[in-house]
């Protein structure tokens, strides 16, 4: 796994050597970041369910401002670490150690009844946002495990975040098997505008709708 382009273009990425994460293909990561362009060019980046940081990673080499990395693995995180100062780009990015869901939970407008939590969805603490900043994003990315429904979950808490703005991009990578569970979150606030389907990863990009 490397970074395609940008400032850190062909700096080699350090990956896990045991299962559980998802890394994304090369050839689908230059697919899109040629659909986004110049989107990415001063983005917010929330990278969600991180794994190794690779989207990330690339955004910020192709020039988003800041990144905020999310992955519940700590063995994980330290490899995100790890990789930004391979490329350079620690200065422009956290990488926090956590469970994403709890992440979302606590970015809501409005507060979950604890009855509506799932045990290990409980809220949890996460460290301030750096100085002079907000955590709101111009791109959010959800990448979550296969075939857990983890999508369609993810989807749905940024229903009713704080962490988009009208002009927010969410993109959600699965597996096309996924698609119909994805599909059927019922959203006020984003519509399905395109996806794009490289073999067994299928992106869906969602943004706010128009007038």
């Amino acid at each position: 796994m490397r970074v395609v382009t940008g400032e850190a273009k062909g700096k080699k990425l350090k990956s896990p050597k045991t299962i559980g994460t998802r890394p994304i293909m090369d050839r689908v990561k230059t697919a899109l970041f040629d659909i986004l362009s110049d989107e990415v060019t001063d983005a917010r980046f929330l990278d969600l369910f991180a794994g190794t940081g690779g989207v990330g990673i690339e955004a910020l080499s192709r020039g988003a401002q800041r990144a905020t990395f999310i992955e519940m693995n700590p063995k994980i995180v330290k490899l995100v670490r790890e990789n930004l100062q391979i490329t350079g780009l620690t200065e422009r990015a956290e990488a926090l150690q956590g469970d994403s869901f709890k992440f979302l939970l606590a970015h809501q407008s409005q507060p979950q009844q604890s009855s509506a939590l799932q045990g290990h969805e409980k809220r949890t603490y996460f460290p301030a946002a750096p100085a002079g900043q907000q955590r709101v994003y111009d791109i959010i990315y959800v990448a979550p495990p296969q075939y857990e429904e983890m999508a369609a979950r993810a989807l749905g808490l940024l229903e009713s975040s704080t962490l988009w703005t009208d002009d927010t991009l969410i993109i959600v990578q699965i597996h096309p098997k996924e698609r119909p569970g994805v599909a059927a979150v019922a959203s006020q606030n984003f519509v399905l505008t395109d996806e794009r389907r490289y073999g067994s990863t299928l992106l869906m990009f969602y943004r706010r709708p128009t007038e």
